[in-house]
């Protein structure tokens, strides 16, 4: 008898417990449905940061699911619209579309349209109907959900999960709102590609990046293609066109920063230039350490492209918060050996400001310093290296680079040169 107790009542309780899941789990589901998409990536990333990277996973896979369901019954809508006998005589005026939409009382499809309007700017259509649905169906991807589920993969372990979900991100970048989320995308895709040792394909993330984003770089490159092209036209008994001015200006430039570092060095330089473009400081400083390792001698211009840069970013931190700041000689008078002064007033600075010690950190400043010398000692400018690595030497704080410009200094100990693919 109370064995039969016993099983009516866990086959009660069994039952009971299935209907209360069944209950939460559809609670659970009509909330994320009745939740904005974007809220439910924002949910994604709290748990991403607290380390709960399952979850993370289903609130971004949600999050892509209930973008794409939106817009694609958006998309229907539309196309209803433009599937009525009267709008399909009215033609791709998507002006006159819009305005019957708004008079017959489609209230879905007018919807659909101020949608459409609030995420892509209503002249890029060129008042077509039909432009205006391919559009809408674009919005259909979420580029933030494929990156964040990357960040997933990445974190997790799974390089070749994470590299495809970054592509594909980056395939959809003209959607996203951050107009930085491409270049980010790049660089992620860049370390991806390092982490796997496909250095070929690593270079042309960083590349790119140069490329588009660099017109410094690339005018002064330019300069050297034409005047190669010229001295070949020129060979062949023709006449050549002038070198553009934006290219030769760049060149110029380009050149006189080479040789003001290379003559004068780190102070004259520093007192002489500024480049603040952010932007492309970490594809020159990668490509720097990478070409300096394989024994490549243009690893010497990426690392001084991205050395101004990143002590114009620091000079201007520090001139913000201290106007009076100056790297200028006390000694105006006299004309100096080139030496670290200057560098050691900057790293004094650093060290002063919590903020700017942990961008240096960030930025690899004192390793970018370490392999800029290294690279002047092998294109036989030694005494300017030895001036980076006096500095190093005679900051603590650079751990690692201190102790091994502490070594270069005794005796010159060449790095190993890797022939990398």
């Amino acid at each position: 008898m109370k064995t039969g107790k016993i099983l009516v009542f866990l086959i009660v309780f069994f039952n009971l417990s299935a209907i209360f899941a069944q209950q939460n789990s559809q609670q659970l589901s009509q909330q994320q449905h009745a939740q904005p998409w974007w809220l439910t990536l924002e949910q994604g990333k709290l748990k991403f940061r607290s380390g709960d990277y399952g979850y993370a996973l289903m609130q971004f896979e949600d999050a892509r699911r209930q973008r794409h369901a939106m817009y694609e019954q958006m998309e229907k809508d539309l196309i209803h619209l433009l599937s009525h006998r009267d709008v399909r005589r009215i033609g791709d005026a998507l002006d006159r579309v819009e305005r019957y939409s708004r008079d017959m009382h489609y209230t879905r499809a007018t919807a659909a349209l101020e949608e459409l309007y609030y995420r892509v700017p209503k002249k890029d259509l060129n008042n077509s109907a039909a432009r205006a649905l391919e559009a809408l169906g674009k919005l259909k991807d979420y580029p933030e959900a494929e990156y964040w589920i990357g960040e997933i993969y990445r974190v997790e372990g799974e390089f070749s999960l994470a590299l495809t979900q970054y592509r594909r991100a980056y395939s959809m970048r003209g959607l996203a709102e951050d107009p930085g989320f491409g270049i980010a995308l790049q660089y992620r895709i860049g370390s991806i590609l390092f982490t796997q040792q496909d250095y070929n394909e690593m270079e042309r993330a960083y590349l790119s990046v140069i490329n588009e984003y660099d017109t410094l770089w690339i005018n002064a490159r330019g300069a050297d293609a034409t005047r190669a092209e010229n001295a070949r036209i020129e060979a062949a008994g023709s006449r050549t066109a002038p070198v553009p001015y934006a290219q030769a200006s760049a060149s110029f430039a380009s050149s006189a920063m080479g040789r003001t570092l290379e003559n004068d060095g780190i102070g004259r330089f520093l007192e002489l230039y500024r480049y603040n473009n952010i932007t492309v400081e970490q594809a020159h400083r990668q490509l720097g350490f990478f070409y300096s390792s394989t024994g490549r001698p243009t690893a010497q211009q990426h690392l001084m492209y991205a050395f101004l840069i990143q002590n114009t970013v620091i000079i201007e931190e520090i001139t913000r918060r201290q106007f009076d700041f100056t790297l200028a000689d006390p000694n105006p008078g006299r004309r100096p050996q080139p030496s670290a002064r200057e560098l050691l007033l900057i790293a004094a600075e650093i060290n002063k400001n919590p903020a700017l010690a942990r961008y240096a950190e960030e930025i690899d400043y004192y390793k970018t310093a370490y392999y800029l010398g290294l690279n002047l000692y092998r294109n036989g400018k030694a005494n300017i290296a030895r001036n980076f690595w006096e500095f190093l030497a005679a900051v603590p704080e650079a751990g690692e680079w201190h102790d091994r410009s502490v070594q270069q200094l005794r005796g010159y100990r060449p790095e190993p040169v890797n022939q990398m693919p």
